[in-house]
């Protein structure tokens, strides 16, 4: 496997691949990466002739008091794993490389409306550092097909919608989220659960299940059944941040009319911010 850190040896890989007639799938991740991403590089090596995954711990993405600092940076691991199932290369480059003028300057990339609601409102600038690195690493890798995890839902929506507003020629493919055996979806911050808070974690998984079925059942006020999802993660220790179903197309909350659904929530539990998502 190649490890890349420099633009024109990206570039020149690139070209290389497609004189040669090959289609060329790309997985971005920030490392630390386990099963749920190396699902996605397994899906990519099904789907085109190369694969090539990027890791960068993208510091536009982060909020003042956010863990850019401790964000977790595995490089020798990911690469072993990626040689493993067999990525063709990784690219790694510096946040210098990425943002040479600084982001107090950089040109960036908005996505309204869908990148607004959810966790755009509780995370500001989140989604704007989202579209822009991602924009960023399409130009320099133009791709034929990227993959994402569905268990970052609303990061899937804004980059369908900048893929289209920006007329990227890239199919974008969406991979059912991991999930470890008790229900927890897989993340690179569930490394900062402690004993304690990994035990009581799945709770989250088990309430979207829940909220599936009184949906399913006909239960029609959903912002009730969002609220009693609420409670009952406040009173096992949770700090609930929204728990909102959605219109599945265009996340907004959605009524007794909309379909298909999305049950979309984020919360925190100690310090550790968890999102998951399920369709209806």
């Amino acid at each position: 496997m190649l490890v890349i850190s420099d633009i024109k040896v990206l570039r020149a890989t690139v070209r290389a691949w497609r004189q040669a007639g090959q289609t060329v799938a790309f997985v971005p991740t920030m490392g630390n990466l386990h099963s749920g991403h190396f699902k996605l590089v397994d899906e990519a090596r099904q789907r085109a002739d190369r694969v090539i995954v990027s890791i960068f711990v993208n510091p536009m993405q982060f909020g003042a008091n956010e863990d850019l600092a401790s964000y977790p940076r595995t490089l020798t691991e990911d690469c072993a794993g990626l040689t493993e199932h067999q990525a063709d290369a990784v690219f790694t480059p510096t946040p210098e490389l990425m943002y040479p003028r600084g982001l107090a300057v950089q040109t960036a990339v908005e996505v309204p409306k869908v990148g607004d609601k959810h966790c755009g409102a509780s995370r500001p600038g989140h989604f704007r550092g989202v579209a822009t690195i991602v924009s960023k690493l399409f130009n320099l890798v133009q791709p034929d097909l990227a993959l994402f995890g569905k268990k970052d839902y609303q990061q899937l929506a804004v980059i369908r919608q900048l893929t289209t507003d920006l007329s990227f020629p890239i199919e974008i493919i969406g991979i059912d989220t991991e999930r470890a055996a008790d229900g927890l979806a897989l993340s690179s911050r569930n490394g900062y659960l402690s004993a304690e808070a990994r035990a009581k974690a799945p709770l989250i998984y088990q309430q979207l299940q829940w909220l599936r079925q009184q949906i399913s059942h006909g239960f029609a006020d959903f912002r009730a059944l969002e609220q009693q999802v609420a409670d009952t993660l406040s009173q096992a220790g949770f700090r609930p941040d929204y728990i909102h179903i959605c219109d599945r197309q265009t996340l907004e909350l959605a009524d007794s009319n909309s379909k298909p659904l999305v049950i979309l929530l984020a919360a925190y539990l100690g310090t550790t911010r968890l999102i998951d998502n399920l369709e209806v």
